[in-house]
């Protein structure tokens, strides 16, 4: 059970959820050309967890000192797991996911995407290390990490069957999965800002260097207040240009997403506690999910 915990299964659920939803909720019921089955497209569901939970299993082993102070009820390496058994889980499901990675690229023929899986390991590694406590930096890699969880759909998905044929329709579904992963960037980098302000004296007493550290806390609070509008107007242009003519589209982004986003644009800007922070970065999350959910009312929107 720590291990679950150590490894976040609830995001890697997340992850999980929000890829087949793409192949199966997205691209099947438009008849999109496809390369994996169902077999191969867990494989890369799989790879992607892997690589995503030893991330998260380096990032706790780097954070044992700020999280300490933050939420010492949570910590698990050095208490539960030993610092040994967390950095071996950390090869393990880093060696699994690329290896699977070096098997799926070949599979599909574009041996090239094995690099993808390399970079985002490194990156999760250096980030946990290197870039998590440097103002804005650490923030937008990671996000950079959970928009790519997205477009690798695309990318092992609809690029190997492009044909002169099908190109047209091919590019226009990886589009749509590019604007979903950027929602997903924007919203991300605002739920790493809002926990950089939560977490701030735990950070401070590490030595860690993060935008409200280095900056000041209001001043950070007012530059996520300004980045939440992002997601907003981006919903809102989103639900004019594409869904509009369709109700059952409207009416969902009106309420899962564009509603809730107002909300947590006016709790950005009367936060002043751990507590409130910590209910925004939650709320960021649930909108991502119903963000990711959405795809499955395409198949009823005007697309068709």
């Amino acid at each position: 059970m720590e291990i679950l915990k150590l490894i976040r299964w609830k995001n890697l659920l997340m992850i999980a959820l929000t890829q087949y939803l793409i192949k199966y909720a997205f691209f099947e019921p438009f008849g999109v050309n496809i390369t994996l089955n169902l077999f191969g497209f867990s494989l890369l569901v799989l790879a992607t967890l892997c690589i995503a939970a030893g991330g998260y299993v380096i990032n706790d082993i780097y954070d044992v000192e700020t999280d300490l102070i933050n939420k010492p009820d949570q910590v698990i390496v050095g208490k539960t797991i030993s610092e040994q058994a967390a950095n071996n889980l950390f090869i393990a499901f880093n060696v699994i996911g690329v290896g699977i990675g070096f098997y799926l690229s070949h599979l599909v023929g574009k041996s090239a995407f094995f690099a993808t899986f390399i970079i985002v390991s490194g990156l999760l590694y250096v980030y946990a290390s290197y870039l998590k406590p440097m103002p804005l930096i650490g923030n937008l890699v990671i996000s950079a990490m959970v928009a790519l969880s997205i477009i690798i759909v695309g990318l092992f998905e609809l690029i190997p069957a492009i044909t002169p044929g099908n190109q047209e329709t091919q590019l226009t579904f990886f589009t749509i999965l590019w604007d979903y992963a950027l929602f997903a960037f924007i919203l991300n980098l605002l739920r790493e800002m809002i926990k950089d302000i939560e977490d701030i004296d735990g950070d401070h007493k590490a030595g860690m260097n993060t935008l409200p550290i280095a900056i000041g806390r209001e001043r950070a609070k007012k530059i996520a207040f300004a980045v939440s509008f992002i997601p907003l107007g981006g919903a809102i242009y989103y639900l004019i240009n594409y869904l509009y003519g369709n109700m059952v589209a409207v009416v969902y982004f009106l309420v899962a997403i564009i509603a809730p986003m107002l909300y947590i644009v006016i709790k950005i800007f009367m936060a002043e506690t751990k507590k409130e922070f910590h209910f925004i970065s939650n709320m960021i999350k649930l909108v991502m999910l119903l963000g990711m959910l959405s795809l499955i009312i395409y198949k009823y929107s005007l697309l068709d």
